[in-house]
């Protein structure tokens, strides 16, 4: 992978590019199912870089460096990752957080991964009126 974390298949030449503009991936959310319940005290107390406050937030926060993400992982053993910025980063961070859950001793799985939200964003170049964009194409802004 090259620096930004993206493998070479995913990489657009801007010059090939018939308009030029080139979108860039600024986060990707997926999430996954560890089918087994979860001891949410226990995983913020043994875990490095979790944190736990049920009053706050009925989720341990987790977060790692490699490739820079954090989940959110809930009792029922649904986790959601976000930061990442491929879908395969995304994968790779989602399946390094259900080892770091079996490491402590949970039968944790990994089953149904599904991305759910990309976030691009790209320069084009001019200015958008973005109230003329709502009228003109009402159907897909709000």
């Amino acid at each position: 992978m090259n620096k930004q974390g993206m493998e070479a298949s995913h990489i657009v030449d801007p010059v090939k590019h018939p308009s030029g503009i080139v979108p860039v991936l600024q986060n990707v959310v997926s999430t996954v199912n560890l089918d087994c319940k979860l001891d949410l005290k226990a995983i913020a107390l043994h875990a490095r870089n979790a944190e736990y406050n049920p009053k706050r937030f009925a989720a341990v926060i987790m977060r790692i460096r490699d490739p820079k993400t954090t989940a959110l992982i809930f009792a029922s053993g649904k986790m959601v990752c976000t930061g990442a910025k491929s879908e395969d980063q995304s994968k790779l961070a989602a399946r390094k957080y259900a080892r770091v859950i079996q490491k402590l001793g949970f039968k944790a799985k990994f089953k149904d991964f599904k991305i759910q939200n990309i976030v691009g964003s790209c320069d084009v170049k001019f200015p958008i009126r973005l109230e003329g964009l709502h009228a003109c194409h009402g159907a897909f802004s709000t």
